[in-house]
């Protein structure tokens, strides 16, 4: 949000269009407004801004009112900004946090391991370029060895602290500890201290193993691609078990029921019982119209794609989970905000194309 009102500053047709008469040299807000701002709207309010994009395409025909009959689902993985973890940063990054927090509480520890922790590090990635595994091992344990005594020596000292500074470490300690007990083989593992709740996805991608982020379902209209539903779905459940809150949002969105959803095979053992669930690979019951119906059910990747590049959705700025499910629904707002722009150009310059002379080679002359 600094970045963009910093890019106000500098950008004089932003100013022009916010209404500004003259070149502002200051500020126009504080950069924190806009966040707060945003964390007032909520995902509720998320969802009602997708709501109006869903209106504004039925209003400029972007999408037609049959279309959203027919929807596809499918999920994706939206990663959180994080650096690729391992447990000798963790460790390192954790000790950093405590002393940092600890010097500034005025709380002096015994030892901060700064010089240290720094050199185990640095060690221990030095060895495990040159494949030295154990002398690997034996520094990461170094890390962590220090880490525990700067919470230790910590835990002991809060006691005497004030109930305030007690509270300002409740997080920290809380992390740092989680960190501290895990062992390789948990399911529910810490990998960010910064955004605990990052969960290890594997998607079966060659070029990219694991993806540390939330599980994103996204409905899409079967003809238009148009997205009438982003639903953020925290704690890495079965795709089956998440269809029939996808399909609750896509009534709550567009206010009328899906009647066909067309899904990949990872959605078997689905529990809808209002909307027909046609399965990618499925052969009995389909007609032809069906199977042209499901064929078209790839179409949905590509706009995956879309909302992962172009809409930002590919990398999420946002705070905690809240944070997670409003940039997944402000991305699928963004993807249809396109789309509209989109069809009110091509509709423009069908207006002009056909409203203008037409000049001696006997095509029409468009003035852009």
């Amino acid at each position: 949000m600094k970045l963009v009102v910093k890019s106000w500053i500098e950008n004089p047709y932003w100013q022009y269009f916010c209404g500004e008469e003259f070149f502002q040299h200051r500020l126009p807000i504080d950069p924190s407004q806009m966040t707060r701002c945003r964390t007032r709207l909520g995902e509720v309010g998320c969802e009602q801004l997708l709501a109006l994009t869903i209106r504004a395409g039925l209003a400029t025909q972007a999408v037609k009112l049959s279309s959203l009959a027919n929807v596809t689902v499918d999920r994706t993985v939206q990663e959180k900004v994080i650096a690729f973890t391992t447990d000798g940063r963790l460790y390192y990054t954790g000790r950093e946090w405590l002393v940092r927090l600890a010097k500034h509480h005025g709380i002096e520890l015994r030892q901060s391991y700064r010089r240290r922790g720094k050199q185990a590090l640095f060690m221990q990635h030095r060895y495990g370029a040159t494949r030295q595994m154990r002398r690997a091992q034996r520094e990461l344990k170094r890390s962590k060895i220090f880490l525990g005594r700067v919470y230790r020596d910590l835990q002991r000292k809060l006691a005497a602290q004030s109930a305030q500074v007690q509270q300002r470490f409740a997080e920290p300690m809380a992390c740092v500890a989680r960190l501290l007990a895990q062992q390789r083989n948990d399911k529910k593992k810490l990998y960010s201290l910064h955004a605990p709740e990052v969960e290890c996805i594997g998607k079966g991608k060659a070029h990219k193993k694991y993806e540390f982020g939330i599980k994103v379902s996204l409905a899409a209209t079967q003809r238009d691609n148009f997205i009438v539903g982003s639903l953020a779905l925290p704690g890495n459940p079965f795709d089956g078990h998440t269809l029939q809150a996808a399909l609750k949002q896509v009534e709550r969105l567009t206010g009328q029921k899906a009647q066909r959803c067309f899904v990949d095979r990872g959605y078997r053992g689905h529990g809808s019982q209002d909307t027909e669930v046609y399965i990618a690979g499925q052969k009995r019951g389909l007609t032809q119209a069906l199977r042209r119906a499901l064929k078209r059910r790839n179409a949905i990747e590509p706009i995956i794609g879309h909302t992962q590049c172009d809409g930002l959705m590919g990398r999420n700025y946002l705070k905690g989970t809240t944070g997670d499910a409003m940039n997944a629904i402000l991305a699928a707002a963004g993807h249809n905000l396109r789309i509209i722009l989109r069809k009110l150009r091509l509709s423009w310059l069908y207006f002009f194309t056909h409203n203008e002379p037409v000049a001696s080679t006997g095509y029409p002359v468009v003035v852009y």
